[in-house]
């Protein structure tokens, strides 16, 4: 078994930490002696290596640097993400990136960026001056099945821990949430809803960190990335995440959650 990880525009969409998301795929799959290989996806990339990846991550970028991508990201290149999506590839999307994968963003100034349009949803930034959603977020994963396999790894209900700094928002359409907000802002500040789920692909704004802070999120792409490839079930060796349960259980007492500080 061997993993190609795609990792979008890496130069352009890496603001906020994103690395730390592909170290945590790359890591968990190496400790477990699955052989990977992280792939960038960007200006140089020849179209037939989209089609070669097994696991999607897109993180963040700056209005200008989205621009640039979406230049980029046109035609055969638009469409070999989205048939990888639309086929079942798992992905991570955070921050900015969730916002190329729905119908448009208009940012605070300047012309709307036109996005893939795979997820059903769009993004809005109110203006130059309307405050940042910015702090720590806590949501409850609900989207179907995600929610449900999840449980049955933790034997609880899945609670991710991040942080989100964004100035846009994004309004959902026909696409399912990807969590219940329990604390911080969400997609919108307004609606209670985080992120959007759809096939195997996550979009949330709890960015760079998201991965190290919730490592079962990074075992279930793992573990669904395997499946997809190689159509058979694949169980994965249990690894010591004590030092990561600890971080989290750090961060829901300094947020006053601590009802939720045994949370796997």
């Amino acid at each position: 078994m061997e993993l190609n990880i795609g990792w979008l525009y890496p130069t352009l969409m890496s603001t906020y930490g994103d690395r730390g998301n592909v170290i945590t795929l790359q890591r968990r799959c190496q400790w477990r002696n699955i052989p990977v290989k992280i792939i960038p996806l960007d200006q140089q990339t020849e179209i037939d290596t989209f089609h070669q990846v097994d696991l999607i991550v897109g993180g963040g970028a700056q209005d200008r640097q989205q621009e640039i991508v979406m230049r980029d990201l046109k035609g055969a290149k638009a469409d070999a993400i989205s048939t990888r999506i639309e086929a079942g590839t798992p992905g991570v999307f955070t921050c900015g990136s969730p916002q190329l994968l729905g119908h448009y963003y208009e940012p605070a100034l300047g012309q709307r960026i036109e996005g893939l349009g795979i997820l059903d949803m769009v993004s809005k930034h109110p203006g130059p001056d309307a405050k940042r959603c910015i702090g720590n977020v806590v949501f409850e994963i609900t989207a179907t099945p995600l929610a449900q396999n999840l449980k049955t790894l933790l034997n609880d209900s899945p609670v991710v821990i991040g942080f989100e700094n964004h100035g846009g928002r994004t309004y959902l359409g026909q696409v399912s949430p990807l969590g219940k907000v329990i604390q911080g802002y969400g997609n919108n500040g307004e609606d209670g809803y985080e992120g959007a789920f759809y096939r195997n692909a996550i979009a949330t704004y709890s960015h760079g960190p998201l991965l190290p802070k919730n490592p079962f999120i990074a075992d279930w792409l793992i573990q669904k990335a395997l499946l997809e490839k190689y159509q058979t079930p694949i169980n994965l060796t249990k690894l010591n995440d004590s030092l990561a349960l600890q971080a989290r259980q750090a961060m829901f007492k300094r947020l006053d959650l601590t009802s939720m500080a045994n949370k796997p």
